[in-house]
């Protein structure tokens, strides 16, 4: 069994260092640094804050229960990284390329990538033609915290899974 899970360990390391080696790329290191920011604390919640204001009858609800699945959806992030804290990559993996000052608690999983998929599954259940713009806007700051040495792509992987479980479960709940 320990050995399968190295095996994964050093499977996932590999996919981490091939996403991060591209770090110094001009265009991509723009990309990742800006987009990173929609799912971060303060984007993602004066955007939800905004939409409940002033967006009208179902989109205010949509928007209602995206909030509620953001709050909610960080108990179990808080709670998974203070019982069982995974150093972020940058600090396991000596060639791995940061910003400067990165975050210090721990990696596992994915606050960034928890929040925007909780706030963008109620928004895709409700109005499904916007796949083509809200799913590659969740990978892509799921992608930009591998890319900037912050997570491992399991630790986005499990970000993603659990704010889906949130978006959907609120969603049902609310709307």
């Amino acid at each position: 069994m320990m050995r399968k899970i190295q095996t994964l360990y050093q499977f996932e390391c590999k996919v981490f260092q091939q996403i991060n080696s591209h770090f110094d790329k001009r265009i991509m290191n723009l990309y990742f640094r800006t987009i990173t920011h929609i799912g971060g604390a303060l984007f993602i919640s004066v955007t939800m804050l905004l939409l409940i204001i002033f967006a009208t009858n179902q989109t205010r609800l949509t928007a209602i229960s995206s909030a509620a699945a953001l709050a909610l959806s960080h108990i179990p992030v808080q709670l998974v990284k203070k019982f069982f804290p995974r150093k972020r990559p940058y600090l396991q993996i000596e060639t791995t390329k940061i910003l400067p000052n990165p975050l210090k608690d721990h990696s596992f999983p994915s606050g960034h990538t928890t929040a925007v998929f909780s706030v963008i599954v109620p928004f895709l259940v409700q109005i499904p033609s916007l796949i083509a713009i809200l799913l590659p806007l969740g990978l892509s700051v799921g992608v930009s915290r591998i890319y900037l040495g912050l997570h491992y792509p399991s630790d986005v992987i499990a970000g993603g899974f659990l704010g889906a479980f949130f978006g959907s479960l609120c969603y049902y709940f609310i709307v």
